[in-house]
């Protein structure tokens, strides 16, 4: 696959400098925003779908965006974070399309990066360290906007420190679907870009120029998931973020993303987030 920088567009939704004494413990968390870690002093653990893994000092750690995962910490702990969105409602977002490392050795300048970073974004550093405090719809569009209204050499400066440090684990990541295939490739760049129409198999088998069962058969083959499912999980992660990101009601969110049926909707995305549209809203709200 062939990837372009210009179409990795990156946003610091929080940045700061936190220093906790046993009491950074919360548990299942899951945002529509990623998370990057630079830790200080002191050690703690995140418990991921992967394992528990430890923090320790003069590491880089990265956690996606959507991944459900908990803090656990019974000592002094010290760490800047960094919380970083990844604007896709134009067009195809890239750091889903890459398994990162959740944890790199940090480059020697990194540490000035990320007070640089605090330095440029001084209102962006969160007022607690609880994530059903800040993680919600009114915090989220607040940074949105503030990013929007920051000097341009701001903007610049800042995207230019999240490239630098995404880099490092850029440099280890490997493509979550090493599609070998240009038919599925295909596929899978008009999934994404046509999230907001219906899309059957048999329209994508078409334009493949294959038959159904082979279609299946050769994008099961090539990432490990059914066209359905894969069609399934792009919408509802855009679901979840449009319910954060936007005020739209929930029956229009279904509208845009190609469900004529409400109710039929509202169960899958029950099935995938284990809550309702609506509850997911009230929890960001």
């Amino acid at each position: 696959m062939q990837y372009s920088v210009d179409k990795l567009h990156l946003l610091t939704l929080n940045v700061g400098f936190a220093k906790h004494i046993g009491d950074w413990n919360w548990k299942n968390v899951r945002s529509p925003f990623a998370r990057l870690y630079y830790v200080t002093d002191g050690t703690a653990k995140i418990e991921l779908p992967s394992g528990v893994y430890t923090l320790l000092p003069g590491h880089l750690y990265y956690i996606p965006a959507y991944t459900m995962h908990s803090y656990v910490c019974d000592s002094p702990f010290s760490h800047y974070y960094i919380h970083i969105y990844e604007d896709q409602m134009a067009g195809m977002g890239l750091l889903d399309d890459w398994n990162l490392p959740f944890e790199v050795s940090a480059d020697a300048m990194d540490l000035e990066l990320v007070k640089r970073l605090c330095y440029i974004n001084p209102f962006l550093k969160l007022q607690q360290s609880d994530p059903t405090v800040y993680d919600n719809h009114q915090t989220l569009m607040s940074n949105l906007q503030l990013n929007m209204r920051r000097p341009f050499s701001d903007k610049v400066e800042s995207r230019g420190i999240l490239f630098i440090l995404i880099s490092r684990f850029l440099k280890y990541a490997t493509p979550k679907t090493e599609v070998k295939d240009d038919r599925i490739y295909d596929s899978l760049a008009y999934i994404r870009k046509n999230l907001h129409e219906q899309i059957d198999v048999e329209q994508l088998a078409e334009r493949a120029c294959m038959s159904k069962d082979h279609f299946i058969r050769l994008f099961r083959r090539e990432t490990g998931d059914t066209p359905n499912a894969y069609v399934i999980q792009r919408k509802m992660e855009r679901a979840e973020l449009m319910l954060v990101t936007t005020d739209n009601s929930v029956k229009s969110i279904a509208s845009a993303l190609g469900y004529d049926d409400y109710s039929y909707f509202n169960r899958v995305f029950k099935k995938n987030a284990g809550i309702t549209p609506q509850q997911y809203r009230e929890k960001h709200f």
